[in-house]
């Protein structure tokens, strides 16, 4: 298996999953925001492989939009045609004039690594708040204006919920959360939880069908190798032959859900989401330390690859590494499973795997970096 044979493997998943949802997106105008990015690595290549010939009705046209601040990725380049635009535009500035009225919106415009976001807290305010709003504002014009929204996506995040107390793991949607906002994380997680306010009272309000996906721990292809995220770090000290460095004493601990899996589930937020409701979109077990997927990748790694690095563990030179790190992070997916219909099934193991094959494949690469 190599990197296409994943991404072919895992398009034909996720489109075989989605045959009713993508069939009422079909032949619709879909905007999304931040489509260069990680969720958009699959979840554009999805409609596109969609209008390729899995459906059987009208093409879905999309548009996408992205400020290409590290680039046009080279997986972009080769798709064109009267039914894909990719824009270079920043969200936060009032939306092109393209003359389309756009029937879903998918809003993924926002910077999700913590090493990055800490580097970047005002951008990434600007895009969870004021570039939710531009959007926001165009529903509202468009209802208005007697054009239909028929779905609007907002990515917020399983960091709303900051640190849970053991009680609340695994954490339920109804879970307020226990969140510093004024921690080196705050411009991240208090910028999508007012994310989220805002899109229950537009969808209240405006009568409009807003949902939210709250992600948990998503990793695998279009994850840049640079991200500083732990399963591409981990992957990047392997491809490079060196043992895996790990910045904490293991123990904190995380469910890991492949980006297949993730990607079903929000389209399915989309279409199926109820109107100002907010859905986690993870897996439930195994929660895992961060010792243990280490050594788990280090296993996978030696069955693929002529790899003997061992996990050591070094200090951080960052002082706010693990500065409001939270202690688990493990969602409860029962309403998910009964409102949308999600369930996941690629379980770790061969999530990883998939994941060290297509980083292997993609060394040197703009996805890889």
């Amino acid at each position: 298996m190599n990197a296409l044979d994943v991404v072919n493997t895992d398009l034909d998943f996720i489109c075989g999953n989605l045959q009713e949802e993508l069939s009422q997106i079909s032949g619709r105008n879909v905007l999304m925001t931040g489509g260069a990015g990680f969720l958009g690595y699959y979840m554009v290549q999805t409609l596109l492989r969609w209008n390729e010939g899995v459906g059987k009705n009208e093409k879905v046209n999309l548009t996408v939009l992205d400020n290409f601040i590290r680039g046009v990725p080279r997986w972009m380049n080769g798709y064109t045609g009267e039914h894909f635009e990719l824009l270079q535009h920043d969200i936060t500035q009032p939306l092109p004039d393209k003359g389309k009225d756009f029937s879903y919106i998918i809003h993924a415009a926002s910077i999700a690594s913590p090493s990055y976001y800490r580097k970047f807290p005002i951008e990434t305010l600007d895009a969870n708040v004021n570039g939710l709003r531009i959007l926001l504002d165009y529903c509202m014009r468009q209802k208005e204006n007697k054009n239909s929204i028929d779905g609007f996506l907002f990515f917020s995040s399983s960091e709303v919920y900051g640190n849970p107390s053991p009680e609340f793991i695994p954490t339920p949607e109804t879970y307020c959360g226990y969140v510093s906002f004024t921690g080196p994380r705050a411009c991240y997680d208090e910028s999508k939880r007012f994310g989220e306010t805002l899109c229950v009272n537009f969808a209240r309000q405006y009568e409009l069908p807003i949902t939210v996906a709250r992600p948990f721990n998503n990793y695998g292809p279009g994850l840049k190798i640079t991200d500083k995220r732990v399963v591409p770090d981990f992957a990047n000290d392997i491809l490079q032959g060196k043992d895996i460095v790990m910045f904490s004493d293991g123990s904190p601990s995380r469910t890991f859900c492949y980006v297949a899996d993730a990607v079903v589930g929000y389209f399915k937020t989309l279409v199926k989401g109820k109107a100002g409701e907010a859905y986690n979109i993870g897996i439930e077990a195994p929660e895992i330390n961060m010792f243990d997927i280490a050594s788990k990748m280090i296993g996978i790694a030696k069955s693929l690859f002529p790899y003997s690095g061992k996990v050591v563990r070094q200090q951080s030179r960052d002082p706010n590494y693990l500065v409001d790190n939270p202690d688990r992070r493990c969602p409860k997916i029962d309403k998910a499973r009964k409102e949308l219909g999600y369930d996941p099934a690629i379980d770790l193991e061969e999530g990883l795997k998939r994941t060290l094959i297509w980083y292997a494949d993609k060394v040197g690469t703009r996805e890889y970096q």
